[in-house]
Protein backbone atom coordinates (compact mmCIF):
# COMPACT_ATOMS: atom_id res chain seq x y z
CA UNK A 1 0.00 0.00 0.00
CA UNK A 2 0.91 3.50 -0.92
CA UNK A 3 1.05 6.16 1.99
CA UNK A 4 -2.05 8.57 1.03
CA UNK A 5 0.31 11.29 0.44
CA UNK A 6 1.99 13.29 -2.90
CA UNK A 7 5.85 12.93 -2.64
CA UNK A 8 7.82 15.97 -2.58
CA UNK A 9 7.99 16.09 -6.69
CA UNK A 10 4.45 16.42 -6.73
CA UNK A 11 3.96 18.78 -4.29
CA UNK A 12 6.31 21.06 -6.10
CA UNK A 13 4.67 21.07 -9.14
CA UNK A 14 1.68 22.00 -7.70
CA UNK A 15 3.45 24.83 -5.80
CA UNK A 16 4.91 25.58 -9.32
CA UNK A 17 1.47 25.83 -10.91
CA UNK A 18 0.88 29.31 -10.63
CA UNK A 19 -2.84 28.42 -9.44
CA UNK A 20 -5.14 30.10 -7.69
CA UNK A 21 -4.13 31.76 -4.07
CA UNK A 22 -3.77 29.58 -1.47
CA UNK A 23 -5.83 30.99 1.58
CA UNK A 24 -2.71 30.36 4.07
CA UNK A 25 0.76 29.81 2.91
CA UNK A 26 3.05 28.70 6.35
CA UNK A 27 6.94 29.28 6.18
CA UNK A 28 8.35 26.72 8.80
CA UNK A 29 8.66 23.25 9.00
CA UNK A 30 9.08 22.71 12.81
CA UNK A 31 6.15 21.57 15.21
CA UNK A 32 4.40 24.73 15.24
CA UNK A 33 4.25 25.71 11.34
CA UNK A 34 3.50 22.19 10.84
CA UNK A 35 0.81 22.16 13.18
CA UNK A 36 -0.72 25.26 11.27
CA UNK A 37 -0.56 24.23 7.95
CA UNK A 38 -2.63 21.27 9.37
CA UNK A 39 -5.04 22.73 11.80
CA UNK A 40 -5.64 25.50 8.63
CA UNK A 41 -6.04 21.80 6.11
CA UNK A 42 -8.38 20.28 8.44
CA UNK A 43 -10.67 23.62 8.15
CA UNK A 44 -11.14 22.88 4.74
CA UNK A 45 -8.57 25.78 3.76
CA UNK A 46 -6.25 25.59 0.99
CA UNK A 47 -2.71 25.04 2.71
CA UNK A 48 1.02 25.68 1.69
CA UNK A 49 4.25 25.27 3.55
CA UNK A 50 7.85 25.32 2.98
CA UNK A 51 10.96 24.56 5.31
CA UNK A 52 14.18 26.48 4.20
CA UNK A 53 15.77 23.14 5.44
CA UNK A 54 14.24 19.86 6.18
CA UNK A 55 10.97 19.08 8.55
CA UNK A 56 12.23 19.54 12.31
CA UNK A 57 16.07 20.55 11.54
CA UNK A 58 15.91 23.22 13.93
CA UNK A 59 14.60 23.56 17.80
CA UNK A 60 11.79 20.87 16.99
CA UNK A 61 14.55 17.72 16.62
CA UNK A 62 16.43 18.96 19.57
CA UNK A 63 13.91 18.41 22.78
CA UNK A 64 14.39 17.23 25.97
CA UNK A 65 11.80 14.28 24.35
CA UNK A 66 9.16 15.35 27.25
CA UNK A 67 5.25 16.10 26.50
CA UNK A 68 4.66 18.15 29.82
CA UNK A 69 3.30 20.75 31.41
CA UNK A 70 6.39 21.99 32.94
CA UNK A 71 7.15 21.04 36.80
CA UNK A 72 9.93 24.69 36.97
CA UNK A 73 6.89 26.75 35.31
CA UNK A 74 4.51 25.06 38.32
CA UNK A 75 7.30 26.03 40.86
CA UNK A 76 7.37 29.52 39.70
CA UNK A 77 3.46 29.86 39.72
CA UNK A 78 3.40 29.16 43.30
CA UNK A 79 6.46 31.46 43.92
CA UNK A 80 5.45 34.23 42.96
CA UNK A 81 1.57 34.21 43.20
CA UNK A 82 1.09 34.09 39.18
CA UNK A 83 -2.12 32.95 38.02
CA UNK A 84 -1.18 33.18 34.18
CA UNK A 85 1.67 30.71 35.56
CA UNK A 86 -0.99 28.26 36.71
CA UNK A 87 -2.95 28.56 33.19
CA UNK A 88 0.21 28.00 31.13
CA UNK A 89 0.79 24.35 33.29
CA UNK A 90 -3.27 23.75 32.99
CA UNK A 91 -3.05 24.52 29.09
CA UNK A 92 -0.10 22.61 28.45
CA UNK A 93 -1.23 19.40 30.75
CA UNK A 94 -4.56 19.05 28.64
CA UNK A 95 -2.16 19.37 25.65
CA UNK A 96 -0.38 16.49 26.93
CA UNK A 97 -3.39 14.16 26.86
CA UNK A 98 -4.19 15.46 23.58
CA UNK A 99 -0.73 14.06 22.08
CA UNK A 100 -0.71 10.61 24.25
CA UNK A 101 -3.70 10.36 22.40
CA UNK A 102 -3.26 11.27 19.08
CA UNK A 103 -0.03 9.83 18.65
CA UNK A 104 0.60 6.48 20.77
CA UNK A 105 3.13 5.19 18.54
CA UNK A 106 5.28 8.18 18.85
CA UNK A 107 4.08 8.87 22.60
CA UNK A 108 3.77 7.26 25.88
CA UNK A 109 3.94 8.20 29.92
CA UNK A 110 7.14 7.96 31.63
CA UNK A 111 7.42 7.49 35.26
CA UNK A 112 9.95 10.12 36.81
CA UNK A 113 11.52 10.28 40.15
CA UNK A 114 13.04 13.14 42.11
CA UNK A 115 15.09 12.00 44.15
CA UNK A 116 15.74 13.44 47.61
CA UNK A 117 18.21 13.85 50.18
CA UNK A 118 17.06 16.17 52.57
CA UNK A 119 13.63 15.79 54.78
CA UNK A 120 12.83 19.02 54.50
CA UNK A 121 12.47 18.90 50.54
CA UNK A 122 9.94 16.19 50.90
CA UNK A 123 6.78 17.87 51.57
CA UNK A 124 7.87 20.58 49.24
CA UNK A 125 8.36 18.35 46.08
CA UNK A 126 5.30 16.04 47.36
CA UNK A 127 3.15 18.98 47.41
CA UNK A 128 3.90 20.78 44.45
CA UNK A 129 3.95 17.57 42.18
CA UNK A 130 0.64 16.68 43.91
CA UNK A 131 -0.34 20.43 42.95
CA UNK A 132 0.41 19.21 39.39
CA UNK A 133 -1.87 15.93 39.49
CA UNK A 134 -4.44 18.08 39.97
CA UNK A 135 -4.18 21.02 37.34
CA UNK A 136 -4.25 17.76 35.15
CA UNK A 137 -7.50 17.35 36.46
CA UNK A 138 -9.16 14.05 34.08
CA UNK A 139 -6.13 13.88 31.80
CA UNK A 140 -4.15 13.31 35.41
CA UNK A 141 -1.20 10.12 33.81
CA UNK A 142 -0.94 8.73 37.12
CA UNK A 143 -0.86 10.00 41.05
CA UNK A 144 1.82 11.39 42.21
CA UNK A 145 3.81 9.53 45.44
CA UNK A 146 6.15 10.00 47.88
CA UNK A 147 8.73 7.06 47.49
CA UNK A 148 11.33 5.54 49.93
CA UNK A 149 14.91 5.36 49.22
CA UNK A 150 14.73 1.19 48.81
CA UNK A 151 11.86 2.05 45.86
CA UNK A 152 13.42 5.10 44.84
CA UNK A 153 17.09 2.95 44.73
CA UNK A 154 14.95 -0.37 43.18
CA UNK A 155 13.25 2.18 40.20
CA UNK A 156 16.71 3.93 39.78
CA UNK A 157 19.75 2.14 40.98
CA UNK A 158 22.30 4.56 40.17
CA UNK A 159 21.76 7.21 42.26
CA UNK A 160 23.65 7.80 45.07
CA UNK A 161 22.28 5.85 47.94
CA UNK A 162 24.52 7.49 50.64
CA UNK A 163 22.17 10.53 52.46
CA UNK A 164 19.03 8.96 50.15
CA UNK A 165 15.97 10.00 52.45
CA UNK A 166 13.45 8.96 49.78
CA UNK A 167 11.65 10.69 46.90
CA UNK A 168 8.60 11.78 44.94
CA UNK A 169 7.41 9.70 41.60
CA UNK A 170 5.70 11.41 39.07
CA UNK A 171 4.13 10.84 35.38
CA UNK A 172 4.50 12.91 32.20
CA UNK A 173 4.62 12.00 28.59
CA UNK A 174 7.59 11.02 26.64
CA UNK A 175 7.96 11.15 22.66
CA UNK A 176 10.25 11.26 19.37
CA UNK A 177 10.35 14.52 18.64
CA UNK A 178 11.60 15.04 14.96
CA UNK A 179 9.54 11.85 14.04
CA UNK A 180 5.80 13.31 15.64
CA UNK A 181 6.96 16.72 14.07
CA UNK A 182 7.42 14.49 10.38
CA UNK A 183 3.65 12.99 11.86
CA UNK A 184 2.16 16.21 12.05
CA UNK A 185 3.96 17.52 8.55
CA UNK A 186 2.45 14.29 6.55
CA UNK A 187 -0.97 14.45 8.31
CA UNK A 188 -1.21 18.00 6.96
CA UNK A 189 0.01 16.43 3.37
CA UNK A 190 -2.51 13.93 4.21
CA UNK A 191 -5.63 16.34 4.47
CA UNK A 192 -4.38 18.48 1.78
CA UNK A 193 -1.92 20.79 2.30
CA UNK A 194 1.26 20.97 -0.17
CA UNK A 195 4.45 20.59 2.16
CA UNK A 196 7.86 21.19 0.78
CA UNK A 197 11.30 21.01 2.54
CA UNK A 198 14.66 22.40 1.82
CA UNK A 199 12.53 25.72 -0.10
CA UNK A 200 13.32 28.77 1.04
CA UNK A 201 11.84 32.00 0.73
CA UNK A 202 13.57 34.70 -0.94
CA UNK A 203 11.15 37.76 -0.45
CA UNK A 204 7.86 38.36 0.82
CA UNK A 205 5.52 39.36 -2.25
CA UNK A 206 3.61 42.93 -1.85
CA UNK A 207 0.55 43.90 -3.43
CA UNK A 208 -1.55 47.08 -2.21
CA UNK A 209 0.62 47.60 0.64
CA UNK A 210 0.02 43.80 1.91
CA UNK A 211 1.45 40.25 2.08
CA UNK A 212 -0.04 38.13 -0.99
CA UNK A 213 2.66 35.64 -0.84
CA UNK A 214 6.37 35.13 -1.39
CA UNK A 215 9.14 34.02 -4.02
CA UNK A 216 10.51 30.71 -3.20
CA UNK A 217 13.79 28.45 -4.54
CA UNK A 218 13.80 24.96 -4.10
CA UNK A 219 17.23 25.01 -2.66
CA UNK A 220 18.10 21.28 -4.40
CA UNK A 221 17.19 22.12 -7.52
CA UNK A 222 17.66 25.88 -7.44
CA UNK A 223 14.39 26.62 -9.26
CA UNK A 224 13.10 30.22 -8.57
CA UNK A 225 9.10 30.97 -8.50
CA UNK A 226 6.34 32.47 -6.78
CA UNK A 227 3.41 31.25 -4.64
CA UNK A 228 0.17 33.60 -3.73
CA UNK A 229 -1.66 33.71 -0.80
CA UNK A 230 -4.19 35.58 1.13
CA UNK A 231 -2.23 35.36 4.08
CA UNK A 232 1.15 34.09 4.92
CA UNK A 233 2.41 32.89 8.76
CA UNK A 234 5.98 33.32 10.02
CA UNK A 235 6.30 29.68 12.37
CA UNK A 236 9.98 30.28 11.84
CA UNK A 237 11.27 30.02 15.24
CA UNK A 238 14.46 31.65 16.41
CA UNK A 239 14.72 33.11 12.90
CA UNK A 240 11.30 34.75 13.57
CA UNK A 241 12.77 38.41 13.04
CA UNK A 242 14.19 37.51 9.96
CA UNK A 243 11.24 37.12 8.40
CA UNK A 244 9.32 40.08 9.78
CA UNK A 245 12.34 42.34 8.44
CA UNK A 246 11.38 41.05 4.82
CA UNK A 247 8.31 42.56 5.76
CA UNK A 248 9.10 45.69 7.78
CA UNK A 249 13.04 46.41 7.72
CA UNK A 250 12.52 48.44 10.94
CA UNK A 251 10.37 45.95 12.75
CA UNK A 252 11.38 45.46 16.02
CA UNK A 253 12.73 42.54 17.49
CA UNK A 254 10.56 39.89 19.06
CA UNK A 255 13.12 37.07 19.71
CA UNK A 256 16.13 36.16 21.20
CA UNK A 257 17.53 32.88 21.91
CA UNK A 258 19.48 30.46 24.69
CA UNK A 259 20.53 27.35 24.02
CA UNK A 260 19.56 24.13 25.36
CA UNK A 261 22.19 21.15 25.21
CA UNK A 262 21.85 17.83 25.75
CA UNK A 263 24.04 14.67 25.88
CA UNK A 264 23.94 11.06 25.49
CA UNK A 265 25.06 8.14 27.38
CA UNK A 266 24.92 4.53 26.76
CA UNK A 267 21.71 2.80 28.20
CA UNK A 268 23.45 1.51 31.42
CA UNK A 269 23.25 4.96 32.75
CA UNK A 270 19.67 4.61 33.23
CA UNK A 271 16.99 1.94 33.83
CA UNK A 272 14.83 0.91 30.68
CA UNK A 273 11.34 2.46 31.94
CA UNK A 274 12.25 5.22 34.80
CA UNK A 275 13.20 9.00 33.91
CA UNK A 276 15.13 10.95 36.84
CA UNK A 277 14.39 15.02 37.43
CA UNK A 278 17.49 16.55 39.24
CA UNK A 279 15.60 18.90 41.22
CA UNK A 280 17.98 21.90 41.90
CA UNK A 281 21.15 22.65 39.38
CA UNK A 282 23.98 25.49 40.74
CA UNK A 283 22.19 27.99 38.58
CA UNK A 284 18.43 27.35 39.61
CA UNK A 285 17.43 24.98 36.85
CA UNK A 286 16.21 21.34 36.49
CA UNK A 287 17.85 18.35 34.85
CA UNK A 288 16.52 15.26 33.36
CA UNK A 289 18.08 11.87 32.71
CA UNK A 290 15.85 10.12 31.12
CA UNK A 291 16.20 6.46 28.79
CA UNK A 292 15.46 7.24 24.97
CA UNK A 293 15.41 4.96 22.11
CA UNK A 294 17.88 2.54 24.01
CA UNK A 295 20.30 5.26 25.48
CA UNK A 296 20.22 7.63 28.16
CA UNK A 297 19.30 11.38 27.55
CA UNK A 298 20.49 14.08 29.53
CA UNK A 299 19.94 17.99 29.87
CA UNK A 300 19.39 20.76 29.62
CA UNK A 301 20.87 23.64 29.92
CA UNK A 302 20.04 27.43 29.46
CA UNK A 303 22.81 30.01 28.36
CA UNK A 304 22.60 32.61 25.99
CA UNK A 305 23.23 31.94 22.60
CA UNK A 306 23.43 33.57 19.04
CA UNK A 307 21.17 32.74 16.50
CA UNK A 308 22.71 30.21 14.43
CA UNK A 309 21.58 27.04 12.06
CA UNK A 310 23.29 24.33 13.47
CA UNK A 311 24.23 25.42 16.85
CA UNK A 312 26.93 23.66 18.72
CA UNK A 313 27.06 21.94 22.45
CA UNK A 314 30.26 23.46 23.90
CA UNK A 315 33.10 21.42 25.96
CA UNK A 316 31.71 23.85 29.00
CA UNK A 317 28.04 23.04 28.92
CA UNK A 318 29.05 19.11 28.27
CA UNK A 319 30.89 19.75 31.62
CA UNK A 320 28.04 21.47 33.32
CA UNK A 321 25.58 18.22 32.73
CA UNK A 322 28.40 15.67 33.47
CA UNK A 323 29.05 17.46 36.58
CA UNK A 324 25.33 17.67 37.74
CA UNK A 325 24.89 13.69 36.62
CA UNK A 326 28.08 12.98 38.74
CA UNK A 327 26.78 14.59 42.09
CA UNK A 328 23.47 12.10 42.18
CA UNK A 329 24.97 8.79 40.45
CA UNK A 330 26.90 5.98 42.39
CA UNK A 331 28.50 5.27 39.48
CA UNK A 332 31.46 7.59 37.57
CA UNK A 333 30.53 9.36 34.48
CA UNK A 334 32.61 11.28 32.00
CA UNK A 335 33.37 13.11 29.45
CA UNK A 336 34.46 9.53 27.78
CA UNK A 337 31.15 7.96 27.90
CA UNK A 338 29.25 10.62 26.02
CA UNK A 339 28.23 9.39 22.47
CA UNK A 340 26.55 12.13 21.28
CA UNK A 341 25.84 16.05 22.11
CA UNK A 342 23.66 18.50 20.72
CA UNK A 343 22.37 22.05 21.20
CA UNK A 344 18.66 23.50 20.67
CA UNK A 345 17.81 26.94 20.16
CA UNK A 346 15.14 28.03 22.38
CA UNK A 347 13.12 30.97 21.16
CA UNK A 348 12.28 33.92 24.28
CA UNK A 349 9.85 35.69 22.78
CA UNK A 350 8.35 39.08 23.36
CA UNK A 351 5.45 40.87 21.81
CA UNK A 352 6.39 44.61 20.61
CA UNK A 353 2.72 45.18 20.23
CA UNK A 354 1.18 43.37 23.47
CA UNK A 355 -2.22 45.03 22.50
CA UNK A 356 -2.28 42.81 19.47
CA UNK A 357 -2.55 39.28 21.79
CA UNK A 358 -4.21 40.41 25.11
CA UNK A 359 -6.35 37.13 25.12
CA UNK A 360 -3.69 34.62 24.03
CA UNK A 361 -1.74 32.38 26.65
CA UNK A 362 1.17 34.33 28.02
CA UNK A 363 3.61 31.87 27.03
CA UNK A 364 3.28 32.39 23.32
CA UNK A 365 2.57 35.10 21.01
CA UNK A 366 0.77 35.97 17.46
CA UNK A 367 1.56 39.21 16.13
CA UNK A 368 -0.11 41.06 13.10
CA UNK A 369 2.65 43.09 11.18
CA UNK A 370 2.16 46.23 9.61
CA UNK A 371 1.41 44.31 6.02
CA UNK A 372 -0.61 41.39 7.44
CA UNK A 373 2.34 39.20 8.00
CA UNK A 374 1.27 36.62 10.96
CA UNK A 375 3.71 35.64 13.44
CA UNK A 376 3.49 32.83 15.69
CA UNK A 377 6.12 32.20 18.32
CA UNK A 378 7.71 31.09 21.51
CA UNK A 379 5.89 28.55 23.79
CA UNK A 380 6.93 24.86 23.51
CA UNK A 381 6.45 21.61 22.16
CA UNK A 382 4.08 20.14 23.96
CA UNK A 383 1.51 22.67 22.84
CA UNK A 384 2.42 23.34 19.58
CA UNK A 385 -1.78 22.44 18.74
CA UNK A 386 -2.64 25.19 20.48
CA UNK A 387 -0.27 27.72 19.12
CA UNK A 388 -1.51 26.63 15.84
CA UNK A 389 -5.13 27.24 16.34
CA UNK A 390 -4.38 30.83 17.74
CA UNK A 391 -2.56 31.62 14.41
CA UNK A 392 -4.73 30.02 12.29
CA UNK A 393 -7.68 32.19 14.10
CA UNK A 394 -5.76 35.13 13.60
CA UNK A 395 -4.89 34.37 10.04
CA UNK A 396 -8.56 34.06 9.42
CA UNK A 397 -9.61 37.25 10.98
CA UNK A 398 -6.61 39.23 8.83
CA UNK A 399 -7.48 37.42 5.15
CA UNK A 400 -11.15 37.54 6.01
CA UNK A 401 -10.87 33.78 5.04
CA UNK A 402 -14.00 31.54 5.26
CA UNK A 403 -13.41 28.08 6.50
CA UNK A 404 -15.90 25.42 5.76
CA UNK A 405 -15.57 23.80 9.12
CA UNK A 406 -14.17 23.83 12.74
CA UNK A 407 -10.29 22.60 13.71
CA UNK A 408 -10.46 18.64 13.72
CA UNK A 409 -6.49 18.85 15.37
CA UNK A 410 -7.88 17.76 18.92
CA UNK A 411 -9.15 14.46 18.48
CA UNK A 412 -7.39 13.60 14.50
CA UNK A 413 -5.00 10.47 14.60
CA UNK A 414 -2.03 11.58 13.26
CA UNK A 415 -0.08 9.51 10.50
CA UNK A 416 0.73 5.93 11.82
CA UNK A 417 -2.01 6.35 14.80
CA UNK A 418 -4.65 4.99 13.07
CA UNK A 419 -4.62 0.43 13.67
CA UNK A 420 -1.58 1.25 15.75
CA UNK A 421 -1.02 -1.75 18.44
CA UNK A 422 1.51 -1.72 20.73
CA UNK A 423 1.37 -5.27 20.59
CA UNK A 424 1.99 -4.71 16.69
CA UNK A 425 5.64 -5.79 17.08
CA UNK A 426 4.79 -9.46 17.57
CA UNK A 427 2.50 -9.67 14.01
CA UNK A 428 4.82 -7.69 12.32
CA UNK A 429 8.07 -10.22 13.69
CA UNK A 430 6.02 -13.18 12.59
CA UNK A 431 4.64 -12.24 8.86
CA UNK A 432 7.95 -10.76 7.96
CA UNK A 433 10.80 -12.89 9.74
CA UNK A 434 11.75 -10.08 11.31
CA UNK A 435 13.93 -10.05 14.53
CA UNK A 436 12.56 -8.88 17.99
CA UNK A 437 14.41 -5.96 18.27
CA UNK A 438 13.71 -4.73 14.66
CA UNK A 439 10.10 -5.46 14.87
CA UNK A 440 9.66 -3.50 18.29
CA UNK A 441 11.39 -0.39 16.70
CA UNK A 442 9.63 -0.61 13.65
CA UNK A 443 6.42 -1.04 15.22
CA UNK A 444 6.93 2.06 17.43
CA UNK A 445 8.87 4.62 14.67
CA UNK A 446 6.08 4.30 11.94
CA UNK A 447 2.87 3.02 13.92
CA UNK A 448 -0.02 1.48 10.77
CA UNK A 449 2.89 1.84 8.20
CA UNK A 450 5.48 -0.16 9.67
CA UNK A 451 4.53 -3.00 7.83
CA UNK A 452 5.06 -1.11 4.47
CA UNK A 453 8.84 -0.50 5.30
CA UNK A 454 8.91 -4.33 6.54
CA UNK A 455 8.27 -4.90 3.12
CA UNK A 456 10.50 -2.93 1.59
CA UNK A 457 12.82 -5.03 4.14
CA UNK A 458 11.26 -8.48 2.71
CA UNK A 459 11.88 -7.35 -1.11
CA UNK A 460 15.57 -6.66 -0.75
CA UNK A 461 16.81 -4.68 1.78
CA UNK A 462 16.10 -6.10 5.17
CA UNK A 463 20.34 -5.56 6.10
CA UNK A 464 20.81 -3.61 9.08
CA UNK A 465 22.46 0.01 8.34
CA UNK A 466 24.58 -0.77 11.82
CA UNK A 467 25.02 -4.32 13.23
CA UNK A 468 24.15 -3.65 17.07
CA UNK A 469 21.22 -1.52 16.12
CA UNK A 470 17.37 -1.77 14.55
CA UNK A 471 17.67 0.27 11.84
CA UNK A 472 16.95 -1.07 7.99
CA UNK A 473 18.40 -0.03 5.05
CA UNK A 474 14.69 -0.28 3.73
CA UNK A 475 14.24 2.91 6.04
CA UNK A 476 16.34 4.66 4.08
CA UNK A 477 14.52 3.67 1.00
CA UNK A 478 11.15 4.61 2.96
CA UNK A 479 12.09 7.96 4.13
CA UNK A 480 13.34 8.81 0.13
CA UNK A 481 10.17 7.62 -1.28
CA UNK A 482 7.43 8.64 1.26
CA UNK A 483 8.57 11.09 3.92
CA UNK A 484 10.84 13.42 1.90
CA UNK A 485 13.99 13.01 2.81
CA UNK A 486 16.78 14.53 0.37
CA UNK A 487 19.83 14.67 2.00
CA UNK A 488 22.16 11.78 4.78
CA UNK A 489 21.41 14.48 6.91
CA UNK A 490 17.97 14.49 6.78
CA UNK A 491 18.17 10.55 7.08
CA UNK A 492 20.45 10.42 10.11
CA UNK A 493 19.87 13.17 11.93
CA UNK A 494 15.67 13.07 11.82
CA UNK A 495 14.32 10.34 10.22
CA UNK A 496 15.99 7.40 11.59
CA UNK A 497 17.82 9.67 14.32
CA UNK A 498 21.00 7.70 14.06
CA UNK A 499 23.43 11.02 14.96
CA UNK A 500 21.46 12.40 17.48
CA UNK A 501 22.26 9.30 19.96
CA UNK A 502 25.83 8.34 18.51
CA UNK A 503 27.77 9.83 16.44
CA UNK A 504 30.59 7.60 16.18
CA UNK A 505 27.46 4.90 14.64
CA UNK A 506 26.35 7.67 12.25
CA UNK A 507 29.72 8.26 10.92
CA UNK A 508 29.17 4.22 10.60
CA UNK A 509 26.91 4.60 8.24
CA UNK A 510 27.08 7.39 6.34
CA UNK A 511 28.48 5.42 3.54
CA UNK A 512 25.92 3.19 3.45
CA UNK A 513 22.87 5.61 3.74
CA UNK A 514 24.40 8.07 0.99
CA UNK A 515 24.61 5.29 -1.55
CA UNK A 516 21.27 3.59 -0.73
CA UNK A 517 19.72 7.60 -1.29
CA UNK A 518 21.98 8.02 -4.62
CA UNK A 519 19.71 5.24 -6.08
CA UNK A 520 16.72 6.24 -5.10
CA UNK A 521 17.21 9.96 -6.19
CA UNK A 522 19.60 9.77 -9.05
CA UNK A 523 22.00 10.83 -7.78
CA UNK A 524 25.91 11.92 -9.92
CA UNK A 525 28.73 11.28 -8.35
CA UNK A 526 29.32 14.69 -7.59
CA UNK A 527 26.16 15.11 -5.83
CA UNK A 528 26.63 12.18 -3.43
CA UNK A 529 30.01 13.28 -2.43
CA UNK A 530 28.06 16.42 -1.37
CA UNK A 531 26.16 15.19 0.67
CA UNK A 532 28.90 12.96 2.21
CA UNK A 533 30.68 15.89 2.41
CA UNK A 534 27.91 18.20 4.12
CA UNK A 535 26.98 15.30 6.65
CA UNK A 536 30.29 14.55 7.22
CA UNK A 537 31.11 17.99 8.56
CA UNK A 538 27.62 17.82 10.60
CA UNK A 539 29.12 15.13 12.34
CA UNK A 540 32.97 16.32 12.50
CA UNK A 541 31.21 19.51 14.05
CA UNK A 542 29.87 18.05 16.93
CA UNK A 543 32.58 15.97 17.46
CA UNK A 544 35.47 18.81 17.83
CA UNK A 545 32.84 20.23 20.25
Amino acid sequence: MRPGWPDREEQLRRLRSGAAPYDVLVVGGGATGTGVALDAATRGLSVALVDRGDFSSGTSSRSTKLIHGGVRYLEKAVKHFDRSQFNLVRDALHERAILLKIAPHLSHPLPIVTPLYNWLDVPYYLTGLKLYDWLAGRSNLQTSRFVDAKEALQRFPMLRQQGLRGGVLYYDGQFDDARMNLAIALTAAREGAVIANHVCVTALALEDGRVRGAELEDRLSGQRFAVAARVVVNATGPFTDGLRRMEDPAAEPMVTASSGIHIVLDQRFSPPATGLLIPQTEDGRVLFLMPWLGHTLVGTTDNEAAIEENPRAHEDEIAYVLRHVDRYFAVPVSRSDVKAAWSGLRPLVADPHAADTAGLSRDHVVNVGPAGLVTVAGGKWTTYRRMAVDAVNEAVRVGELAPARASATESLPLVGAEGFSAQGAGALQERFGLDADVASYLNRAYGSFAAEVAALAKDGHGARLLPEQPYLEAEVVYAARFEYARSSADVLWRRLRVAMLDEADASAALERVSELLAGELGWSRERREGDRDEAGALLGQTQAA
